[in-house]
């Protein structure tokens, strides 16, 4: 499932948001990449142990949580800290996969990596090229979504990131591992998560058919969650 989660971050937490980038220090993107990918991989990002990085990671993480879009269709059971990563004139990122584990530096913690997460802070009109491609299914989708919008899309795919023409695109990009590991089951889950929502607003909260409808949704999770 890939999916648009528009409006992330307010006008306010965007503009706080990118003041903080701008000024912060930027290194070589090939810190975070795999052996394969560092091959792909020509773009700059921030260090994920920066002040910087660590203040605008958690405002994201803070403004997800209160995104129910984003609960519904992820149902998170731990969340990578934000990075961030800015792609300038020449730069691109060739086909890849994520690596399956990450492990957030200086801890103990691994986060298994069920969906991947290109959050925007450029706007499109403010570079040329610079399309996330992901591959699916149903063949390549293109992505370049207004600031403050974000794209979530299984980690197992391969994508990329089409050579910057001009301008600059600054995004944060990180990943979770879902409480729900296959792809289909979370797909099935949101679905009818979205259903029950449409419903109650049709008919009465009683309803005997609502009610087993959200009880089927809650013995479906019991069987397919991790813990």
């Amino acid at each position: 499932m890939i999916l648009k989660i528009p409006n992330v971050l307010t006008p306010k937490q965007l503009a706080e948001g990118r003041a903080i980038l701008e000024e912060a220090q930027w290194v070589d993107g090939s810190i975070t990449a795999g052996f394969q990918s560092t091959l792909a991989k020509k773009n700059i990002q921030l260090p994920e142990e920066s002040a910087a990085s660590i203040q605008v990671g958690d405002m994201i993480l803070s403004a997800l949580a209160q995104t129910p879009l984003f609960m519904s269709a992820a149902l998170p059971c731990k969340i990578f800290p934000p990075l961030f990563n800015c792609y300038q004139t020449g730069h691109n990122f060739g086909d890849h996969v994520d690596n399956a584990i990450r492990y957030v530096k200086g801890t103990p913690v691994k986060v298994r990596t069920d969906l991947s997460m290109t959050l925007f802070f450029s706007e499109p009109e403010e570079y040329e090229g610079g399309e996330l491609v992901i591959q699916d299914t149903f063949g390549e989708k293109s992505v370049k979504l207004s600031a403050g919008d974000m794209i979530l899309y299984p980690s197992t795919s391969v994508h990329r990131v089409k050579p910057i023409i001009k301008g600059q695109r600054l995004a944060a990009f990180f990943w979770l591992q879902s409480m729900v590991a296959r792809d289909d089951q979370r797909s099935i889950l949101f679905e009818l998560d979205n259903s029950i929502q449409q419903l109650r607003n049709s008919v009465a909260t009683e309803d005997p058919s609502l009610i087993r409808l959200t009880g089927v949704y809650h013995n479906l999770l019991r069987q397919w969650v991790e813990t």
